[in-house]
């Protein structure tokens, strides 16, 4: 069995800072955690992206920043800036009215062929599924609850 390559979303990297007395908050940065620990035992594999890179460069809270360069480390499939993502992304930010970050992020997933792209954002699973990509789009718990269980 193959196994699967995921696109984890900046926010999956940073879930572990946010306020964790939210219940929702708390449950995804725990099954992020496990996905790290996935990665770490060769379970998944991760792509790291120049967008990825981009964001960890411009947080300003140094710990985070640290982290998530840490974090990346387990990151074996890398993604570097190119003319085919740019155009992707446009495309993507026409199709379902993403954001420059959030089709940059989707374009990547897509140049990857990755298996997931994982969120922690609602608004953007909605918007990515008008894409109609082969990459299946969900949260991290829908992951954990429906393809690892």
């Amino acid at each position: 069995m193959d196994i699967d390559l995921i696109y984890l979303d900046y926010n999956c990297f940073q879930r572990g800072f946010d306020d964790l007395g939210q219940i929702r908050i708390l449950m995804e940065s725990l099954v992020c955690q496990e996905i790290f620990t996935m990665a770490e035992g060769n379970k998944v594999r991760l792509v790291w992206s120049f967008m990825h890179e981009d964001e960890t460069i411009l947080c300003p809270f140094t710990e985070r920043k640290y982290e998530v360069f840490r974090l990346a480390t387990l990151c074996k499939v890398r993604v570097g800036p190119e003319e085919e993502i740019r155009k992707l992304a446009e495309s993507f930010e026409k199709k379902a009215g993403l954001s420059a970050k959030d089709a940059l992020h989707l374009a990547c997933t897509s140049y990857s062929n990755a298996n997931f792209f994982l969120t922690c954002d609602d608004k953007l699973i909605k918007q990515a599924e008008r894409l109609k990509l082969k990459t299946k789009i969900m949260s991290p718990i829908d992951y954990i609850r429906e393809v690892v269980s």
